[in-house]
């Protein structure tokens, strides 16, 4: 399960279930087109290319690249050099 640090406190999860905290997630902007190809890999290149672990989520009209908290300056310093912008930032 994927869930925000702010709606799975501890409280909330099953006993032995595993948990591992400090991801954050990136949006990629969509919608993008089922016939468009290569959006997601263009964005994961870049950060494999970093040796920044990454893991992706698929939506019917974008997609979600989660990496760890302690690796978001480094990410966003290779996405910025291969040419993706920044938007913006979620609250919550």
């Amino acid at each position: 399960m994927v869930c925000s640090e702010d709606i799975c406190t501890e409280d909330r999860i099953s006993d032995g279930a595993p948990v591992e905290r400090g991801w954050v997630a990136l949006k990629l902007e969509g919608p993008f087109p089922f016939s468009m190809t290569g959006v997601l890999a263009s964005f994961v290149e870049p950060l494999a290319a970093a040796q920044i672990p990454i893991f992706a989520i698929s939506t019917f009209d974008t997609d979600y690249v989660l990496i760890k908290r302690t690796n978001l300056e480094q990410a966003v310093s290779a996405l910025g050099a291969a040419g993706h912008e920044k938007l913006g930032e979620e609250a919550g």
